[in-house]
């Protein structure tokens, strides 16, 4: 199969994608056809590596309003609320709204999501949905789990077995709440035993750290120095951090050393945290986002996540990462030319990193042949128009595809 005429990232030269056996074989400009080889002439459209959701809770959304909604509109609300909605979990409740989004990120461009799954409950309910959907949806998105304890570790009833069992069921991430344990011990320890169970049956890591606007909470400094003292460095990603957005700077200037040693990753959510956070505030009101800029300028390595899509923490969403990106500028004040211009690798090459895809990732010769087409020249167009994606393309067969006025899914 051969691709013509792309710009490839922003590229100022167009350049041919020939696609054998369901990975990159050449990559140049004016490759000739085979003969009898099918091609497809874009005319000069963007192509760009597939997408990347690297936060969001598949087994929370479509939910909002079940059986309550959050009227304050605040993270610790959202949580009751979702402690409700969990009592009536079923697999079946769980695969048939996770399988309606999962569609729905795909025609946005989406083929990789790691998702939190909620492993404070007993049964493991959602776990195992979503555990059973990782291998049924395989040819369609790759799913990352992680082991997500949303009211706890340490303060929620054998909360660390429930997290080694969903480990040993399969998921590929341990995860931790530190901000919501009872008390700062309580804290340390919950990160302390996320670390070793991660050490111990050889996962990745990704923890809600500090997602509050209390400058106290500094759960991340504890997350970092695991990371650099065990090795696991890049292994290992912060999710929100936003009470980073209330951290003094000289404390932050401190902090920002031990950071760039441990080599850990961030994940920001600018829809759901700018919603979630500064409810208390009178004024001045704080944005509640971490500070990307600066963990940027300190090469950072830092994604961006939708979080939640309709469910008791944010009543709304589509599954477009675009949506994401847009916000996540806006409130971070990065929207020079060239900020701009970039952003895509939020939600694509700094999201492969995130998720430790290594060489499975990226449009070059040899790799799986995943990438997407958007109806635009470079992605300062794409963003600014909401250009749609003409095609997403994965193992060299095309998943979903835009249709003037429609988008869809092909599954």
């Amino acid at each position: 199969m051969l691709y013509q005429n792309l710009y490839i990232e922003n590229a100022d030269t167009t350049s041919d994608i020939r696609v054998t056996d369901g990975k990159f074989e050449e990559i140049a400009a004016h490759l000739e056809p085979r003969e009898g080889e099918e091609c497809v002439d874009f005319g000069g459209k963007l192509a760009l590596p597939p997408f990347i959701e690297s936060h969001v809770h598949l087994d929370t959304c479509l939910t909002a309003g079940d059986p309550v909604w959050n009227m304050s509109g605040t993270l610790f609300e959202g949580i009751e609320c979702w402690s409700l909605r969990k009592e009536k979990l079923t697999k079946d409740d769980v695969k048939e709204r996770v399988n309606r989004v999962v569609r729905m990120y795909a025609a946005n461009g989406i083929q990789h999501i790691r998702t939190h799954v909620d492993v404070t409950d007993p049964k493991l309910t959602a776990m195992e949905a979503l555990i059973e959907l990782r291998e049924e949806l395989k040819d369609v998105m790759n799913i990352q789990i992680v082991a997500f304890p949303q009211e706890g570790i340490e303060s929620y009833p054998n909360g660390r077995k429930l997290m080694e069992d969903a480990v040993r069921m399969g998921a590929d991430c341990v995860g931790a709440i530190p901000h919501f344990e009872f008390t700062r011990e309580y804290s340390v320890s919950s990160l302390n035993f996320a670390m070793e169970l991660a050490e111990k049956y050889d996962k990745l890591v990704d923890v809600h750290c500090d997602e509050i606007d209390d400058e106290a909470s500094r759960g991340l400094e504890t997350l970092a120095t695991r990371a650099l003292e065990s090795g696991l460095a890049d292994r290992v990603t912060a999710s929100h951090t936003t009470a980073m957005h209330s951290y003094n700077n000289a404390y932050v200037q401190r902090l920002m050393r031990l950071l760039k040693m441990s080599g850990i990753n961030f994940v920001a959510n600018p829809l759901v945290n700018t919603h979630l956070q500064g409810r208390i505030d009178t004024y001045p009101k704080r944005r509640g986002i971490t500070r990307v800029k600066e963990l940027r300028a300190n090469g950072i390595n830092v994604s961006f996540g939708h979080d939640d899509i309709f469910d008791p923490w944010y009543p709304m969403g589509t599954g477009s990462m675009r949506d994401v990106v847009f916000m996540g500028l806006h409130v971070c004040q990065m929207m020079g030319y060239e900020d701009i211009r970039s952003s895509y690798n939020f939600i694509s090459n700094n999201a492969a990193r995130t998720l430790h895809l290594g060489d499975k990732y990226g449009i070059a010769a040899g790799r799986p042949a995943d990438f997407i087409v958007l109806d635009a020249k470079d992605y300062y167009d794409a963003l600014n128009t909401n250009a749609p994606v003409l095609a997403s393309v994965k193992g060299g067969v095309k998943i979903a595809a835009s249709i003037p006025g429609t988008k869809k899914a092909l599954f």
